[in-house]
């Protein structure tokens, strides 16, 4: 078998077909993410000690019930989002819900269930005049593909590789920049920064299904996968089958993209190398030149033959004690951790609309509004160098500085630190509620008291 197919880690002879089947040892711990309708002790039982051949086989029985589906449409109202190509929101199908659960029960149940379109949106590309593309299944199909993923994903989640960290439960992005900001400090300074380029739009369907049927056999399981990744899209009046790729939007993407580079996960920790993953942003981190080179190779060598592409200008190896390197929003600079210029420039734009001088609302209607942006982009940047927190209070303040002259017939910004200082001080603004981030941050960094 390939590296690019994956190997099977441990084959055992345990069956477990569905509960109500004989108890298997010990009660496994519970995954507090793993939906109990679903994986109940004895399926987690399973799980654990393996089954037979390491393959689920009996697996659409455990997805159409109207229990699990309402739980599905449980998780998709808390994400809320759009209507998809039918125009009907979630507000129209909690209406009619029992209906419409009965409906999509039976329909999965005698296997005449069939997605429809996706909606395609673009949304901006973050620091470029490119559009990203999104696709937007109906609420029908989210719900659907979030029981699916309720379904399959602990089966793979057993396995994941523990250097994968995005979309998966119970880890996120802080967790993989931690372990970079660890590696680092342990001399991995030589840096593979990876870009795969358009990866969820060119991932091969036959591969990942290949890959896919090493775990489950159930042929309703993929033949309901197989439906999903071959959907039309409906882009204005066009509308079109991808050759390949599943698209960024649907519920069950993010699964499906870690199956398909979970057998580079592996393959990189076996041959040694420290690689960190986010979904389809990596790198590996070295503590050479020479094994940094080799590890590009190896990634070369495999995205090939995976039949995915290394973006050739975006893929490079640096030196982190004397350049910088993005990842996750973050930039690894030699004097220390700073947001990269794009999330800046986003959190820059996002500010700006807020407080445009010709706003109508009160100030302390528009702090309330800033603080709902400041505090989840502090939460998440409270790491960077403490300057840049310096900097962003003192251009927030410069910008309601500018909204106050405006409304006391006064015109732009007064020069350097002048009357408008004084008029409206930092104190003027602290009590207004504005969070103050170099004082967030000062906080932040004190010890904390037992």
């Amino acid at each position: 078998m390939s590296e690019l197919d994956g190997t099977e880690p441990h084959v055992v002879p345990t069956r477990a077909k569905r509960d109500g089947e004989t108890q298997m040892g010990p009660q496994p711990r519970r995954k507090s993410w793993a939906e109990p309708l679903i994986w109940t002790d004895r399926m987690l039982a399973a799980l654990e000690e393996g089954v037979k051949g390491g393959k689920w086989y009996s697996l659409m029985d455990k997805l159409y019930p109207g229990d699990v589906l309402r739980a599905a449409f449980k998780e998709v109202s808390a994400n809320k989002g759009a209507a998809g190509v039918d125009h009907v929101t979630i507000d129209h199908f909690a209406k009619e819900l029992e209906e419409n659960l009965a409906r999509l029960s039976d329909d999965l149940a005698t296997g005449i269930y069939r997605p429809q379109a996706i909606r395609r949106h673009y949304i901006p590309k973050l620091g470029s005049k490119e559009l990203r593309p999104l696709g937007i299944p109906t609420v029908r199909d989210r719900v659907v593909q979030t029981a699916l993923r309720m379904v399959l994903e602990p089966i793979y989640e057993q396995n994941f590789a523990e250097q994968s960290y995005g979309f998966r439960p119970e880890r996120g992005c802080k967790d993989a920049l931690r372990r970079v900001d660890a590696l680092l400090k342990t001399g991995h300074c030589h840096v593979v920064d990876a870009d795969l380029k358009s990866y969820f739009d060119t991932i091969p369907k036959d591969r990942l299904l290949a890959l896919i049927k090493q775990r489950v056999t159930d042929g309703r399981i993929l033949a309901l996968v197989e439906k999903f990744l071959n959907q039309r899209v409906l882009d204005g009046a066009k509308e079109w089958t991808p050759e390949n790729g599943t698209p960024q939007g649907a519920v069950v993407s993010p699964l499906l993209s870690n199956i398909y580079l979970d057998p580079l996960d592996h393959l990189m920790a076996e041959r040694g190398y420290e690689m960190v993953r986010y979904a389809d942003d990596f790198v590996v981190l070295c503590r050479s030149p020479e094994d940094a080179a080799a590890a590009l190779e190896e990634l070369a060598r495999w995205t090939a033959e995976a039949d995915l592409l290394l973006h050739p200008t975006k893929t490079r190896i640096v030196d982190a004690r004397t350049e910088s390197f993005d990842f996750l929003g973050y930039r690894f600079a030699p004097n220390g951790r700073w947001p990269r210029d794009k999330s800046l420039t986003k959190l820059k734009d996002t500010i700006r609309a807020k407080t445009k001088r010709t706003s109508g609302y009160s100030l302390e209607a528009i702090v309330d509004n800033l603080n709902k942006t400041l505090r989840g982009w502090f939460e998440y940047f409270r790491h960077s160098h403490r300057a840049i927190f310096r900097q962003l209070d003192g251009w927030i303040r410069r910008r309601l500085r500018s909204l106050l002259r405006k409304r006391a017939k006064r015109k732009g910004i007064s020069p350097g630190k002048g009357a408008d200082h004084q008029r409206w001080p930092i104190a003027y603004f602290n009590k207004l509620g504005l969070l103050n981030m170099q004082l967030a941050h000062a906080q932040a960094c004190q010890p904390s008291c037992r």
